[in-house]
């Protein structure tokens, strides 16, 4: 929960949660602060997107002149406030969503909670400590919430305004702002990938972590990092164009490639902070992307050994700032 609590020094601070649905739809629940800024500095954004047929989204990002985030004085846990439309409580053993808007109103309560692994709480492991400029930590994996929501003039099905949804919830706080930035999450049962990485201090860096009932794979810096293009242990490549994201990245022991790839007409769009405030159309998502996982094993002077092949379905793919061609521009998607 440390890593999870606002940081009162950063220049933003953003919060985001995605439900997988009963239909298969998803919802993109974010809630971001620019500190000082002086045009939209907080925004709550709310995205639903039908399983098959994502064009067909409705979301709405709400600019609001004020946001509280406070610690709890009655437990370690903390406080979102929006006046006028409700918050977010985050207690020590789960979280409590209650937000209502002309336009939605969603209330969710979680249940459970999937930690990042056994080992550490949090993707950085170590490099969390550092004064890096941009810090990405994943609360939960996989949390099983009840729910109840409800979108004004929008059809939404039965079997999606109330229920039994598994939320994954992650943050992003920093003292400066990413130039470009790619994100993956996918979650199967008790399988899943993360990734988030791109450019920062003039390189490449990327964390990420696959799991499985009896896999924890985890790569981050120095392993998962170039410079000038280059890096003994990284290689990726992203094409907006195409949709496509592939990585690989090995430490002495390990591999991990991952292939990503979703529909042209599956992206939407999302604003993203500033330091004057938030922009919007800065980053392109979809959450019908396939992704390919392979896991490898060998020994230090052995041949790599293919140990799991691994897809996911309707996963989370994201291209933002500069690896998003279109950032900033009234080009928004459907």
């Amino acid at each position: 929960m440390d890593h999870h609590k606002p940081h009162p020094s950063a220049a933003f601070e953003g919060y985001y949660s995605k439900f997988d649905l009963p239909s298969g739809a998803h919802l993109a629940l974010i809630c971001c602060e620019v500190r000082g800024a002086k045009h939209k500095p907080n925004m709550v954004s709310f995205t639903y997107v039908p399983k098959d047929n994502a064009p067909g989204y409705f979301q709405r990002e709400v600019f609001t002149e004020h946001m509280h985030q406070v610690a709890s004085t009655e437990d370690n846990g903390f406080i979102i406030d929006v006046p006028g439309m409700g918050r977010i409580r985050w207690y020590e053993d789960h979280t409590a969503y209650d937000l209502e808007h002309a336009d939605f109103t969603f209330k969710a309560k979680t249940l459970s909670r999937t930690k990042w692994s056994k080992t550490t709480d949090t993707p950085e492991s170590l490099l969390v400590h550092l004064p890096l400029p941009l810090h990405w930590h994943v609360q939960s994996l996989a949390s099983e919430c009840d729910y109840t929501m409800k979108i004004t003039d929008y059809s939404v099905p039965a079997e999606d305004a109330s229920g039994r949804a598994m939320v994954h919830d992650e943050k992003n706080w920093a003292r400066s702002f990413p130039s470009a930035h790619m994100w993956l999450q996918a979650r199967d049962g008790d399988r899943g990938f993360c990734c988030a990485g791109g450019q920062i201090l003039g390189m490449e860096a990327f964390l990420l972590g696959y799991r499985s009932k009896d896999l924890e794979i985890d790569f981050r810096p120095p392993f998962a990092v170039r410079v000038a293009g280059l890096g003994p242990f990284m290689t990726y490549t992203k094409n907006w164009e195409d949709r496509t994201f592939e990585l690989s990245v090995q430490n002495f022991t390990q591999k991990l490639t991952v292939k990503a790839t979703a529909p042209k007409n599956t992206f939407f769009s999302l604003t993203s902070p500033f330091p004057e405030g938030h922009r919007e159309n800065y980053l392109g998502q979809s959450f019908n992307a396939t992704m390919e996982v392979k896991v490898y094993e060998s020994g230090l002077f052995s041949p790599w050994k293919l140990i799991r092949e691994d897809t996911f379905e309707h996963a989370s793919l994201e291209f933002g700032g500069g690896y998003y061609p279109h950032a900033g521009s009234k080009n928004r998607f459907h």
